[in-house]
């Protein structure tokens, strides 16, 4: 049985920076990672939009699962803040986790991510124009690296680290037993041993993860899921919001229900793209920060977030299902014009072809409403409506809405202020903790405790 001083399980921004950390402040640890995907050069998605228009449901998703993570194909978004993104701040402190997440920007600007923009959405005429139409622009430093840029700093990353870290990939971990005062993690050919163990798996191993608390006795907490669609429209009605702030965090409380609506994941000119994530096909997009790669379209989410508690505690199995029956009635993702949406009608190729709105996405033209549950598609109209006040034409008749977009997050699992768990040297962090959601906060998270075990040894 091979030994290792620390095993990291998942090769995501916090397993990334928990092994970078470790290798600078202890040179001489033994580290291993092992990940459920393949390295950085072989995620290839089938998916060509020729011979293969929509998810074959690989049995490892490219896009999900590899080095980097979830996040090694998206647009590279980093918000350093303690406003959105996780908890993170609530276990080690505001001021720590703010710091973590520049010292991971200065990392990322190292390492080939210099010359990108850093946008800044504090106080600018825009949270005026927020306030005064029933909205709120959360505050955040917005460090954009593009899908591009992203890639070629995971890259440089992995050449820095792969002479120092034994990375295992294609080798999912089947579980965690605790040994003596150390950690045994089995695979399906063999199984290795460490004294310390970090478990950063990301939403995508969110079913592994919830066993592995409950073999170990980890007590865990569910978790809200957010539900909702991506919004795509000419990038010109969202220009000036993007051109000053890149992405704009604007919160909504509809007047119907009183429910938050938020916007996520705002792409700049470009595109809107699939993700797999426990076989469902959900919607996601991407942006460039080559201009060569642009598009003519700015895409964003408008999610509405659901926690249930009693009876019904599974909020993932209940965004599964609406995800689920979208894949049934749509072959995957669904697109709908809304006002075909507003006037109770399906939208159809015909319809579509005769729209100034040119999609991104190869979709499945439909009806969302018989999919989304009413009250989420009453809020996510509502909100449209509300952006419409501070950026006109939101509300066309030919925007276009995919669905669904669902984000999942882990169950929130039991940590201390050093995210250890009730077993003294396991370490749970990242997305997998259910305590952050974001690429900065994960990676923050790593970093800390790679610097806690280094300061214990």
């Amino acid at each position: 049985m091979k030994h290792y001083d620390v095993i990291i399980v998942g090769a995501g921004p916090g397993g990334i920076f928990s092994a970078y950390e470790l290798t600078k402040l202890c040179p001489d640890m033994s580290i291993a990672v092992f990940e459920n995907g393949g390295p950085l050069e072989s995620r290839k998605c089938p998916i060509d939009g020729d011979r293969v228009k929509s998810c074959v449901h690989c049995k490892t998703c490219a896009i999900m699962n590899g080095f980097g993570g979830a996040g090694a194909f998206s647009d590279g978004k980093y918000n350093i803040t303690n406003e959105f993104g996780g908890t993170l701040h609530e276990y080690i402190g505001e001021d720590k986790a703010i710091e973590l997440m520049n010292y991971v920007d200065t990392i990322n600007m190292a390492r080939g991510g210099e010359g990108t923009h850093m946008y800044s959405t504090g106080n600018t005429p825009l949270r005026t124009l927020c306030l005064k139409n029933g909205m709120h622009l959360l505050s955040a430093s917005v460090r954009h690296l593009g899908t591009d840029k992203n890639y070629d700093v995971l890259g440089n990353l992995y050449r820095e680290l792969s002479p120092k870290v034994d990375f295992y990939f294609h080798t999912p971990v089947q579980t965690i037993h605790t040994a003596g005062s150390g950690y045994e993690i089995v695979t399906e050919k063999e199984t290795y041993s460490s004294d310390k163990c970090i478990v950063s798996v990301g939403r995508s191993g969110s079913h592994w993860m919830e066993q592995v608390c409950e073999d170990l006795a980890i007590p865990t907490s569910s978790n809200r899921v957010d539900i909702g669609v991506r919004v795509e429209l000419p990038a010109e009605i969202f220009q000036e919001i993007t051109d000053e702030l890149y992405e704009g965090k604007i919160v909504y409380k509809t007047k119907k229900y009183q429910d938050q609506v938020r916007t996520f994941c705002m792409n700049p000119k470009g595109a809107v793209v699939t993700e797999n994530t426990n076989g469902i096909v959900t919607v996601n997009g991407h942006s460039y920060e080559d201009p060569a790669k642009q598009t003519g379209n700015t895409n964003f989410a408008l999610l509405v977030s659901k926690h249930f508690t009693e009876p019904f505690k599974d909020s993932n199995g209940y965004g599964e299902s609406i995800a689920r029956l979208s894949n049934m009635l749509g072959g995957g993702v669904m697109m709908q014009r809304f006002g075909d949406l507003i006037r109770g009608q399906r939208t159809t190729e015909k319809r579509l072809k005769k729209s100034f709105a040119h999609p991104t996405l190869k979709a499945t033209p439909g009806d969302l409403s018989l999919v989304m549950p009413k009250r989420i598609l009453d809020d996510i109209i509502e909100m449209v409506y509300a952006l419409d006040t501070i950026a006109p034409g939101t509300a066309n008749d030919d925007t276009l809405l995919y669905g669904v977009e669902v984000k999942f997050y882990n169950m929130t699992v039991d940590i201390d202020e050093n995210l250890e768990t009730n077993h003294k040297g396991l370490f749970i962090i990242g997305d997998g903790s259910g305590v952050t959601h974001s690429l900065s906060h994960a990676s923050a998270s790593g970093v800390y405790v790679a610097r806690y075990i280094a300061e214990n040894r």
